[in-house]
């Protein structure tokens, strides 16, 4: 079993904030903050999941599915049967979209930053060639070895402060995760029932892509649209897989325009197509 580690921010609409493989907490809650920073009236929350940041877990974590039951459980514990607004991103958005699946009166709203896609297995998905932008040496150079390799291996802009926030926001996860979790969940990577069995989500949806994302790629994304037809659909260019750090001014714009389509379910409870809205 496991028991998630958190951090919270704020009171109101519980939002929460999946992270993505091998990272923790931190990545959400660096470019999920400043977003948040003019709106009150939410409660985030950013658990780590299971084997990752604070968050320990047994033998029993031993699939993607075992990781999305041990999310919803915090759901169960943290929010209750309270409305709630949902971010995931990667790996999260994968666990985030079933999420929605399975609890499709509560989920207010669903936001997805560079999710996985249609093709779930790394060798199948549809990624553009490795680019860099722009490139900074200089940078590259002032961080520490294992740092640099991790940072180079997918940065699309190299800066200071992208290289800064890669290392307090994602690099510091990925520090403490525990590899022995991460291998046994990898073996039975794929959830049993795809995040999109079952009838259409239909309320407000932002997929977020990177143009140069070489780790899940945009390609893939495009073909979940028929089953929100409520959602956004962008590709950032200049921006990889962390795309809220590369491109940070059109992240917070295209959160804080879902937000506002999310604050009607949150005002009236319900479907704006069932209220005539």
């Amino acid at each position: 079993m496991a028991t998630l580690s958190f951090a919270e921010r704020g009171t109101g609409t519980p939002v929460l904030a999946v992270h993505g493989w091998t990272a923790d907490h931190r990545l959400m809650l660096g470019c999920l903050e400043p977003v948040f920073a003019d709106r009150p009236g939410y409660r985030r929350l950013y658990p780590d999941l299971p084997g990752m940041g604070a968050s320990r877990a047994d033998e029993s974590i031993a699939s993607s599915d075992d990781v999305l039951s041990a999310v919803s459980a915090f759901v169960d514990e943290r929010i209750g049967d309270s409305p709630f607004l949902l971010v995931g991103e990667s790996y999260g958005g994968y666990l985030s979209r079933a999420l929605a699946r399975d609890r499709p009166g509560q989920v207010l709203g669903l936001a997805l930053i560079c999710p996985i896609g249609t093709r779930v297995h790394r060798s199948e998905r549809t990624l553009p060639e490795p680019s860099v932008l722009r490139p900074d040496p200089a940078v590259v150079a002032g961080l520490d070895a294992r740092t640099a390799a991790e940072f180079a291996d997918v940065a699309v802009v190299q800066t200071p402060e992208t290289a800064r926030r890669f290392r307090d926001e994602i690099m510091t996860g990925l520090d403490v995760a525990d590899h022995a979790v991460l291998d046994r969940v990898e073996q039975r990577w794929a959830l049993s029932r795809s995040p999109e069995a079952g009838e259409p989500f239909t309320r407000p949806t932002l997929i977020l892509t990177g143009r140069q994302d070489q780790v899940v790629g945009y390609a893939d994304q495009f073909a979940l649209l028929p089953h929100y037809p409520r959602a956004t659909f962008a590709i950032l260019d200049v921006a990889g897989h962390n795309l809220q750090i590369e491109q940070p001014a059109l992240f917070t714009a295209l959160m804080g325009e879902w937000l506002d389509r999310s604050r009607s379910m949150r005002d009236v409870g319900g479907d704006e197509g069932s209220r005539g809205l």
